[in-house]
């Protein structure tokens, strides 16, 4: 699998992918989340590879989310994949498990991306936050139903409203991370993570994510997704939606209508 914005190399039985754009925190545009969505639909279809570990090119960034300069620029002419963010936020078919190795900050879809992961650890140096309502936007890549099911409703509506971001320990803390290691030992403890899923029957892992992904569309997360699509298209048509794009293209304060 060879790709622009993406690198990817297979370990034995685990493939490793790294989000690379480094010079922009690893943040995503169209044809990186359409490049990322077809990395997965390969993985899947690979019978020799079981685990996949996730991660960001640098030292900095896991990746900074959305590439709101791209979005301001009017981004590619090439349709968004129906995946979802990073290929994966909308995907409810993948049964081979994905590991996200948080090797920096993760903001907004960011964070979102390694919540859609099966098992998240962190580095020490990590940070984690749901910032939209900060640029007028809000977490619809998933973070609204992902965050509250794991942390729980209220503590996820206090970081979403406020856009507050927290620290590893916090994460570890609240229950969106599993792991939090020294950074230079993260990468390490994720392919030894990788390779103990790689010691279980892989059929019996897929059996069991089959059943979570079958339980999380029984739970209405799905069509709760879906929906926040539809409320993105309305909340894109608000001044402030289009004033929250302008401040941070322009590194200003956004100056809100609510209207």
């Amino acid at each position: 699998m060879s790709y622009e914005f993406i690198k990817t190399e297979k370990r034995g039985n685990i493939l490793l992918v790294t989000m690379n754009r480094p010079e922009v925190y690893n943040a995503v545009h169209v044809d990186m989340h359409n490049e990322m969505a077809d990395c997965w639909d390969n993985f899947a279809a690979d019978q020799d590879l079981w685990v996949a570990v996730l991660t960001g090119a640098g030292d900095k960034a896991f990746t900074a989310g959305n590439d709101l300069k791209a979005t301001a620029a009017g981004g590619s002419k090439a349709k968004m994949t129906s995946t979802g963010f990073a290929g994966l936020s909308s995907r409810f078919d993948l049964e081979k498990p994905i590991i996200a190795a948080v090797n920096g900050f993760a903001m907004g879809g960011g964070f979102e991306t390694a919540l859609s992961c099966d098992i998240i650890l962190a580095s020490e140096n990590a940070k984690f936050a749901l910032p939209e309502v900060k640029v007028g936007f809000f977490a619809a890549a998933s973070g609204v139903q992902r965050l509250s099911r794991y942390i729980g409703r209220l503590a996820a509506q206090e970081m979403m409203y406020t856009g507050r971001t927290i620290s590893a320990a916090e994460a570890l803390q609240m229950g969106c991370v599993n792991e939090v290691h020294p950074h230079d030992e993260l990468m390490a403890k994720a392919m030894e993570k990788a390779e103990q899923l790689c010691t279980v029957s892989p059929s019996a892992v897929k059996a069991t994510k089959r059943v979570m992904n079958d339980f999380a569309k029984r739970d209405g997360m799905a069509d709760s997704i879906a929906y926040s699509s539809e409320v993105i298209v309305d909340l894109a048509m608000t001044e402030d939606f289009k004033e929250g794009v302008q401040a941070f293209v322009e590194k200003r304060a956004p100056k809100w209508v609510n209207k």
